[in-house]
């Protein structure tokens, strides 16, 4: 009774929780603390070959990994049948993109975590929920990769096909969502509650920026810089 009470509690009630801060959060702080509406950058501080190459291989893989769940999870079943792609195949190219991808994502996340323990100047400057977000990072990815062994144990892709029903029934408000995971492996829960938790702190860390992507970056005019007359 008390498992299943816990259960409802963590998988019914905390998303709609973490979803709800995570809207409301972040308009209350666009609204109210503008100033800090930005990612803190610290390249200036040290930047280095080994910065570069964590921050790119974190922002490649870390895209990659968002809109692959976003598409896997929320992308009815109906549309993987009608190309021709079964549950199991599924299961199967999500645990390649996804392993290649977060493994891609934990070096990434390990090179700038390890920088902003260590570096005087950086470590300086930045605020405890900035270290704390890598840390929750880190460990969203590591319990990531350790679904993959679990998963490889049922390729027919039961257990994804209980994890989109999940998924797909909380965004419709569907109630007994919660009761289509409750036999999963632990190591699943664990990984989507963190997940949740991310959405929960987003608006107090400086992943905020993240809805300030300047998409029109891509498609805008170049720049025309000239010289100054003497």
């Amino acid at each position: 009774m008390i498992s299943t009470y816990l259960h409802d509690l963590a998988f019914a009630v905390f998303p709609y929780v973490a979803g709800t801060v995570f809207l409301v959060g972040s308009l209350i702080r666009f609204e109210k603390s503008q100033y800090t509406w930005k990612s803190n950058t610290t390249q200036l501080m040290s930047g280095g070959r080994r910065f570069r190459w964590g921050i790119n291989l974190f922002h490649v893989g870390i895209i990659f990994l968002f809109f692959g769940h976003l598409l896997g999870l929320l992308t009815p079943h109906a549309v993987y049948h009608a190309v021709g792609l079964t549950a199991g195949a599924k299961q199967v190219v999500a645990i390649v993109t996804g392993g290649a991808f977060g493994l891609v994502t934990l070096v990434g996340v390990v090179i700038l975590l390890h920088r902003r323990l260590t570096d005087p100047r950086v470590r300086k400057t930045s605020y405890p929920m900035d270290s704390f977000i890598l840390f929750l990072l880190t460990a969203q990815l590591v319990t990531g990769l350790f679904t993959i062994p679990a998963s490889m144990g049922h390729l027919d892709g039961s257990t994804m096909l209980q994890i989109t029903a999940w998924a797909q029934g909380l965004v419709t408000f569907q109630t007994g969502a919660a009761a289509t995971i409750y036999d999963i492996h632990w190591i699943y829960k664990l990984h989507m509650f963190l997940g949740m938790v991310m959405f929960l702190v987003f608006p107090f860390t400086r992943l905020v920026h993240i809805w300030s992507v300047p998409y029109s970056y891509i498609w805008r005019a170049y720049q025309v810089v000239r010289m100054r007359a003497v």
